[in-house]
């Protein structure tokens, strides 16, 4: 009776109608370039509502980091609202409005409002495109978890519930609308949304909507690896990520997603150093600082690069090459996956790159080394190491003192290397007259 009067349910089977402030939503606290589509789109005579996640997150007390706005407008009409947007994909054709607020760019993604239909699929289930359009009933049915289909409407300040969500919500539950089954198949990357999101957000994912993601996890092999790579970043970005990777292999998503996961927590060492490199970036998020992807993927991979990297040393082969090798072979492997961009990549193996370099303390190699643009990214990845038991803690610590010592300082710290821990300099390598060196920035290395 409460929950009738506060939220004002009109007489319509499924739908439910509730007053936003009821539930701590206030039109203020939308981002100003939302509120700004969903005006214009309402005043052009569409209907136009804050959709998905931003609904989600207010209702739960958290600050969205994106507002969609769903509509009836086609992406050819909002296009023509909005002279500035752009419409992308093939798959799902959406848009994107573009506004230049708080000193960049902001861009606020559009989407029409999905219908009822049978869209073609593979020989899986999976759909391949998705571009016919309906009504917002038919449109909150096609959503993935009834958490994610809300409607708030920041005109009339009204949250449009049509499958539960908000009671979902109050019960701390994530559950599947429709049947879970055929939604997997439909789109396998949902199983992964199933255990971030309710990682994230200290949901439990109802029995049914749960029971099928490990029988059905395979159904992810027939994903595209760079979207794969894109769910891993989300996972890695949720700000609980070592939580995400357990919940992964909990659910044995990690086989066709990342089967190294295995063996990076079989052993306590390894598994140390993934946790506190993830705990690190899950901090640098809540600071709001910035990450870098190069260095996580460097964490999650070196492992299966340093084993193979003393395999090779130990053939006989040269401890550079050897690690050149390694870390193209493991790249390689993963992938086949995992879509790493190359930005990314590249960063990531520069900092595999310099860590045999830490070493190397004589003579003019120190300085050398802290010009190269990841030294404060692969000093962190030493550090960590060291951290963790799986490096050597005087050399870390040696490099502390080095980088933000004076000219006389580090003068007397090389000199204090003990002769068994000094690498000689190369044959022909010229010395030259030591120079004042900028001390490095604070923080992963950008890229």
């Amino acid at each position: 009776m409460i929950r009738k009067l506060i939220g004002k349910v009109l007489r319509r089977p499924g739908k439910q109608v509730l007053h936003a402030k009821h539930y701590g939503i206030r039109r203020d606290q939308l981002h100003s370039a939302a509120l700004k589509v969903c005006d214009r789109l309402q005043d052009a005579g569409f209907e136009a509502y804050v959709v998905g996640g931003a609904v989600r997150d207010l209702m739960l007390g958290k600050s969205p980091k994106d507002f969609d706005v769903a509509t009836n407008a086609t992406p050819e009409q909002v296009r023509h609202v909005f002279h500035r947007s752009r419409i992308i994909g093939k798959r799902f054709r959406i848009v994107h409005v573009p506004f230049f607020e708080r000193g960049g760019e902001e861009i606020i993604e559009v989407t029409t409002f999905r219908g009822a239909s049978d869209a073609p699929t593979d020989e899986s289930g999976r759909i391949l495109r998705d571009n016919v359009y309906g009504t917002i009933e038919e449109d909150a049915s096609r959503r993935d978890f009834t958490v994610n289909a809300l409607y708030y409407d920041p005109n009339r300040e009204v949250i449009i519930d049509f499958h539960h969500g908000v009671s979902d919500l109050e019960s701390r539950k994530l559950a599947m609308i429709g049947d879970p089954v055929k939604r997997y198949h439909e789109d396998p990357v949902r199983m992964l949304r199933a255990v971030r999101l309710a990682t994230k957000l200290d949901l439990a994912i109802a029995p049914a909507t749960k029971a099928p993601i490990a029988v059905h996890a395979r159904l992810l092999e027939n994903i595209p690896s760079a979207r794969l790579f894109d769910e891993m970043m989300k996972l890695l970005l949720s700000g609980r990520a070592w939580d995400c990777l357990t919940a992964l292999r909990e659910n044995g998503l990690h086989k066709p997603l990342f089967p190294l996961l295995d063996k990076l927590v079989s052993q306590a060492s390894t598994a140390a150093f993934l946790k506190k490199a993830l705990d690190n970036t899950d901090a640098r998020i809540r600071d709001d600082k910035p990450v870098s992807a190069g260095f996580m993927f460097a964490t999650l991979l070196w492992h299966e690069v340093e084993a193979l990297w003393q395999k090779k040393k130990a053939a006989g082969e040269h401890s550079v090459p050897a690690l050149v090798d390694a870390m193209n072979e493991v790249d390689a492997k993963v992938s086949r996956r995992l879509a790493i961009p190359n930005r990314y990549g590249a960063a990531m193996k520069e900092i595999w790159l310099l860590q045999p370099r830490f070493e190397q303390r004589v003579g003019q190699r120190p300085f050398r080394l802290m010009e190269q643009q990841r030294f404060r990214a692969a000093y962190d990845f030493l550090e960590l190491r060291a951290e963790c038991g799986l490096a050597d803690k005087e050399l870390a610590e040696w490099w502390n003192k080095f980088q933000f010592a004076d000219d006389v300082m580090r003068s007397s710290l090389i000199a204090s290397v003990p002769r068994e821990k000094q690498e000689a300099p190369a044959a022909g390598a010229k010395r030259s007259k030591p120079r004042r060196r900028r001390k490095p920035a604070a923080g992963q290395s950008g890229e």
